[in-house]
């Protein structure tokens, strides 16, 4: 019986090409990216390298995914869904609740995600008491399901109503709410609010303005790379604003 021959540049390429292509980005801005040249990128993706393992880890962090990811997309396992070996792929892509009371700030932080590729959908709340009605289903949101929550909240310390850090504080002292990544958004690293924030369970920290760059270098720490995807028929992310 014939033995079929792994090709594992070939195999690596077409991952590379399949997870770019649901990132919704083009070869040069993968290139600038991972800090490779472009043509280097039409040569992995038609298997035409031997890629060192520094490029791989390149390559791995401009797409927001593991290496191990990289072998098992969509297209090389049965599809989203589908009866591939390994199903583990989301079929249904995080929202994002965005705690920040300064509409200039608000404006930034949605460009940030904007460029970050972020098409998933993002509830903007403007204080820290609509912050936790909104996490805990009560007041305007009580009528939310509490079973489909955000997964990442970009968080604000200084509130009106309620500090951030008692949003913290309350969320992270629900055990439901435990996985929900927080990531603090401060406008110094040095502020003695971030040694309480981490303290209290927060997952990370981005020093205001948000930025394209600091979004894409907190998100893979958060182990939740995958909701930086884009749905392949999503044309822009859908962004729920507080009344008035």
């Amino acid at each position: 019986m014939a033995v079929q021959k792994f090709n594992i540049q070939q195999r690596f390429g077409t991952a590379v090409k399949v997870w770019r292509k649901l990132l919704g980005i083009s070869q040069e801005e993968l290139a600038e990216r991972s800090d490779l040249h472009r043509t280097y990128i039409s040569d992995v993706e038609r298997g035409a390298r031997n890629l060192s393992l520094k490029s791989m880890e390149k390559l791995a962090e401009a797409l927001h995914v593991s290496i191990f990811d990289f072998f098992h997309s969509p297209e090389l396992t049965g599809g989203v869904g589908g009866a591939g070996p390994y199903r583990s792929f989301p079929k249904k892509f995080v929202e994002v609740l965005l705690v920040e009371d300064s509409a200039d700030d608000v404006a930034l932080t949605l460009h940030a995600l904007k460029r970050a590729r972020f098409t998933n959908q993002i509830h903007v709340v403007r204080d820290g008491a609509e912050a936790l009605d909104y996490m805990f289903c009560r007041g305007d949101h009580v009528k939310r399901k509490p079973e489909v929550r955000p997964q990442i909240i970009l968080l604000d310390l200084n509130l009106p109503k309620v500090s951030g850090l008692e949003v913290l504080r309350q969320i992270k002292a629900e055990k439901s709410m435990r996985d929900v990544a927080v990531v603090v958004l401060t406008v110094s690293a040095r502020s003695r609010d971030i040694e309480e924030c981490l303290r209290l369970g927060a997952d990370g920290y981005i020093v205001k303005p948000v930025d394209f760059q600091s979004l894409t270098r907190t998100t893979p720490q958060l182990n939740l790379d995958w909701a930086l995807l884009k749905p392949m028929e999503a044309k822009a992310m859908k962004v729920i604003l507080p009344a008035g």
